[in-house]
């Protein structure tokens, strides 16, 4: 792992740190003493890594029926409903942030890094690039972020791409009902259930779907 972690501080002008260091204490949680590698390897098996881009499936129902899911639900979300799904993909940039009422937690199949932000730190719907922390996960690693902790797609350490697990509260990121009428504050960032998003105006998929460009700065990507 510190091989990696030295080599992507080497080739990127941001600090890279590691989920295993205090910095990510204010973000999230190492989860320990749990045994995913039932869901790693039906990842390995069932899923694939995109050619381009990334894809995301919120709820896959042969991984919420492994024995490992009443776990989590009784567990880690104290008896409410969780749903369990994926992101494979290639990204490398930035783009933007995204969060939620109720933690997430990322199992890490293969590598990959995570740009994280606070909550508090957006102002007027802003958050401005500088304020940001990477961090790197190694594979087998499985993360809560925290409600308050901003996030986005998980970036990639090679040319093959990344693998993540995804478990969320149930029915986040599928399609609202209804927007909010109103169209400031907090409101205006409501994309999808339970997901608030301010996008990097250049990220025209986010920007298509009607998200808020209050990413302000360089769309940074991060190199491998």
């Amino acid at each position: 792992m510190q091989n990696k972690l030295q080599r992507l501080n080497d080739v990127n002008d941001v600090k890279i740190y590691s989920v295993f260091d205090d910095e990510f204490r204010t973000y999230g949680n190492i989860i320990d003493g749990y045994d995913f590698s039932a869901l790693c390897d039906y990842m390995k098996a069932q899923t694939s890594i995109p050619q381009n881009g990334n894809v995301y499936v919120p709820s896959v129902e042969a991984m919420e029926n492994a024995d490992i899911s009443g776990l989590v639900q009784t567990e880690i979300y104290g008896g409410m409903p969780i749903q369990i799904g994926y992101c494979n993909g290639r990204n490398t940039t930035y783009n933007g942030f995204e969060y939620h009422k109720g933690s997430e937690i990322n199992v890490a199949v293969t590598d990959f890094m995570l740009v994280l932000g606070h909550t508090w730190q957006i102002k007027d719907n802003k958050f401005y690039v500088g304020d940001e922390k990477v961090f790197f996960v190694p594979a087998g690693t499985t993360i809560e972020m925290f409600q308050t902790t901003l996030h986005l797609s998980p970036c990639r350490t090679g040319d093959g791409g990344f693998m993540d697990i995804v478990i969320l509260p149930k029915g986040t990121n599928t399609p609202l009902g209804e927007k909010p009428q109103k169209q400031n504050g907090e409101a205006r960032l409501l994309l999808q259930k339970n997901k608030w998003v301010i996008s990097h105006p250049e990220r025209e998929p986010l920007m298509k779907q009607g998200a808020y460009p209050g990413l302000i700065g360089e769309n940074k990507e991060l190199k491998y």
